[in-house]
């Protein structure tokens, strides 16, 4: 295995990883568990954080010179990356929407 396939699966790593808990997080928001899926989106950011880093190594490496061949596998850790950061922002929204309702919810039964 050479270096990109080495880099390349450090993304997906940390991509999947980082999808894992911003699931994690939205399931604990609909149970109503506010603060751990708080902290979940937090820890996903922290892979998110991670895999892009790794990504940016490869693109300061091309700035500098250095080509980096364009495989299927580093096309589909980028895509892994995208489409963690869509689902960064849909656990965030749904979690401050699991928050709204549950205020409505307790607001509707004083009523």
């Amino acid at each position: 295995m050479d270096n990109l396939e080495l880099i390349c699966f450090q993304m997906i790593s940390n991509a999947g990883m980082a999808k894992s808990t911003f699931v994690e997080a939205m399931q604990e928001a609909e149970a109503g568990n506010f603060d751990t899926a708080q902290a979940k989106i937090e820890e996903g950011k922290n892979f998110l954080v991670t895999g892009h880093g790794v990504h940016a190594g490869l693109i300061q490496k091309e700035a500098a010179g250095e080509k980096t061949d364009l495989t299927l596998l580093l096309m589909h850790a980028e895509d892994q990356l995208l489409s963690c950061e869509t689902l960064e922002i849909m656990a965030e929204r749904f979690l401050a929407q699991a928050k709204r309702l549950a205020a409505l919810e307790a607001a509707a039964s004083q009523q």
